[in-house]
């Protein structure tokens, strides 16, 4: 559920079991000591006064920050967000610098200073090659019989999450939220999402053959010959098209009652009695345990189908092809060069290789993030900026139960309960109250692969032994750098990283109505998650359980076909449709987020005299300050691809698709009825 790019290990099992919804844009934040540079007041530079609000908001407030800003060779697409990513990267950079040639050093300061200088010493891994993979490729050759898939699967699973043919781990029961259980969940394919495989459009099959031409090119690279690496590639994509047609679609996962099959491992023997479970568990060394939860059936009994189906030879070559695709990024540079010109340049458009240094770094906050976070959050985050966002994330849910309490369309039963949700979501600020501890994880500045196995280790071994525990409510998904924020059913919380409360987004120089159109309404945003479609269906303590009347949710699900209905109409690139049943929950936070800040943003001036400042009315500047935080040039490629995949809207209608639905934006800028940013009256979709 969200643009996420690079491989966030510490929250790949979060996002494929629990529905996390997350706003926005995964990046990382701007360097602190770029914030003397922002202006106080709102970038009027950004926006394009030739352009009338009425018409096209968006292109208002962002026109001139688009036609500024081309996206940069190395980037797939360009935004706020990216420029501050760049900012964040920059900063972190220098913080690992030092790190790597400190004298005296502590002990996190050691294991991302050793992990950076390994990463960059790109010479060493280039003359390692292959070899780095070895002791995988070795124990795939092993392979006795199909049978013996299961410890072997655990294996490579723990070292590589990305490589196995399902995911597998922890999560939160969802009818005890207190507790957690085992759980596995779809996976194996090496495309971007199972409708690659089944969609039967022109651009569909070209991007099937492009596939296939990169998978046979990993088998080159591996050293097998060019006639044999393109059969391999064939088995490989049938092998994956079989598990892609048994996937759950992303519009299906985002029910949590088609996510929720809970049975005993006797059970899922039963479904898939061609792969030894007991064995499975056994060498992840997981705890033991009676239930777990199997998020998709019908892939399990694909996968059984196709152990039966396939020889030990293309099960090999499967497990030989992902391995190595999952490492390419950490390997030599053929293998980085064609991981690139796949996934990054055919898939997304990017036209250049990003370099080392920031990858490095990019890999450090993936892998060791939280020892990272350390670091960061010194130089970052003041607590006079936690206090500031705590406030304000008060206020906004003071709106949230205003707002519920003067719904016309909602019983007083399911309002009750409502509040109670409420009033027990759980406000998470800036970073962990509790370090994740690295002290077990081993890193050496002189091994990069071993250290990217030994922190997936670390994170795969952290997951499993969570098996039968407590709920931690102090963990985090996310690393205090990240620019983003989310929200958890299952746990009920919202989360907001460090990065994602710096200048421009939230600036405490700046006047309240721009700084709560942004982060107030990415702060509404999330806590709106908490009542959208999915999350509606959780109840105060995160349980899965029905707490609406029949009555209310059939007029909240009517209220939901408005919004539905109108993203549909918009498009993406070319002839492809936003896939609203898919960004519905978004689409929903985002009207009910800037909603709730607009509330939030009246009680706290109240009684104040705002003036216009460079003639933008009070109203007019909490408008744009919104709008601006999406100001973003787009690649095509890249449009296309978070069209199948991403649950968000393209940025343009996460803005002018909200703002049709709200008469004090047609207020503040005096549009007319008939004006493309008016909607009738009859037809504004309210939900919150």
């Amino acid at each position: 559920m969200t643009f996420l790019v690079s491989s966030l290990r510490s929250i790949f099992v979060s996002l494929l079991f629990a529905g996390m919804a997350i706003a926005q844009t995964p990046s990382s934040p701007p360097s602190p000591q770029a914030s003397p540079d922002y202006s106080p007041s709102l970038d009027v530079s950004s926006m394009d006064k030739s352009v009338d609000p009425c018409v096209d908001f968006y292109k208002y407030s962002c026109g001139g920050w688009q036609k500024r800003n081309p996206i940069p060779a190395d980037q797939t697409s360009w935004e706020v967000y990216g420029k501050l990513y760049q900012d964040n990267l920059q900063f972190l950079r220098g913080i690992l610098e030092d790190a790597a040639k400190a004298q005296q050093r502590d002990a996190v300061t050691q294991k991302v200073g050793d992990y950076y200088t390994a990463c960059m010493n790109e010479a060493a891994i280039n003359r390692r090659g292959i070899a780095a993979i070895k002791p995988e490729l070795d124990a795939i050759a092993a392979l006795k019989s199909v049978h013996d898939l299961a410890p072997l699967s655990a294996r490579l699973l723990l070292e590589t999450p990305n490589a196995n043919m399902f995911s597998a781990g922890s999560i939160q029961d969802p009818d005890s939220s207190e507790q957690q259980i085992a759980g596995v969940s779809q996976g194996g394919l090496g495309l971007p999402d199972r409708d690659y495989y089944t969609k039967d459009d022109a651009k569909s099959k070209e991007t099937r053959d492009r596939y296939l031409q990169h998978v046979q090119k990993v088998f080159e690279l591996l050293g097998d010959s060019s006639a044999q690496a393109q059969t391999e590639a064939q088995d490989i994509m049938r092998m994956e098209t079989a598990l892609a047609q048994a996937s759950l679609t992303r519009v299906e996962r985002r029910d949590p009652y088609k996510r929720k099959n809970k049975m005993k491992v006797a059970d899922l023997q039963a479904l898939a009695p061609n792969f030894d479970w007991a064995a499975f568990f056994k060498a992840a060394n997981s705890p033991s345990f009676d239930i777990l939860n199997v998020t998709a059936p019908p892939f399990f009994k694909a996968l059984n189908a196709e152990l039966a189906g396939e020889p030990l030879q293309n099960w090999k070559n499967y497990l030989r092809f992902h391995i190595a695709n999952a490492y390419s990024p950490y390997l030599s540079q053929a293998f980085v060069d064609e991981n690139f010109a796949f996934y990054r340049q055919y898939l997304r458009g990017a036209k250049e290789q990003q370099p080392r240094w920031k990858r490095c770094v990019q890999y450090v906050d993936d892998d060791l993030g939280e020892a990272l976070g350390q670091a960061y959050v010194r130089k970052a985050f003041s607590p006079q900026m936690k206090a500031s966002t705590v406030d304000m994330v008060r206020r906004i849910e003071d709106a949230m139960a205003q707002r519920i309490q003067q719904l016309d369309w909602m019983s007083p039963e399911t309002k009750q309960q409502a509040l109670v949700k409420l009033h027990e979501m759980r406000n998470k600020i800036g970073y962990p109250d509790k370090w994740r501890d690295y002290s077990s994880v081993n890193v050496s500045s002189t091994d990069f692969i071993s250290d990217v196995r030994n922190a997936s280790l670390f994170e795969s071994h952290r997951r499993f032994n969570k098996i039968g525990q407590p709920v931690d409510h102090s963990e985090w998904g996310m690393t205090p750098p990240t620019v983003n924020a989310y929200y958890n059913p299952s746990m009920n919380d919202i989360n907001f990283p460090a990065g994602v409360l710096q200048p421009p987004l939230y600036d405490p120089k700046m006047d309240d109505a721009p700084n709560y159109g942004d982060t107030g309404g990415t702060i509404g945003h999330e806590l709106t998650h908490g009542f959208d479609d999915e999350g509606r269906k959780y109840d105060a303590h995160g349980n899965l359980r029905d707490w609406w009347t029949n009555e209310d949710a059939a007029k909240f699900e009517e209220r939901t076909k408005c919004v539905e209905d109108q993203y549909a109409k918009y498009v993406v690139v070319d002839d492809v449709h936003i896939n609203s049943k898919l960004t519905l929950g978004e689409d929903v936070a985002d009207l009910g987020g800037e909603i709730l800040a607009y509330i939030a943003w009246k009680g706290a001036t109240a009684g104040k005299d705002l003036q216009p400042v460079e003639e933008l009315t009070p109203d007019q500047r909490f408008f744009i300050g919104f709008a601006q935080w999406a100001c973003e040039n787009d690649r095509p490629e890249d449009a296309r691809l978070r069209a199948l995949t991403d649950p968000h809207s393209p940025a343009e209608y996460r803005i002018n698709g909200v703002v049709v639905n709200m008469p004090e934006f047609s207020k503040a800028f005096s549009c007319k009825q008939g004006q493309p940013m008016v909607k009738p009256a009859d037809q504004v979709c309210r939900v919150w």
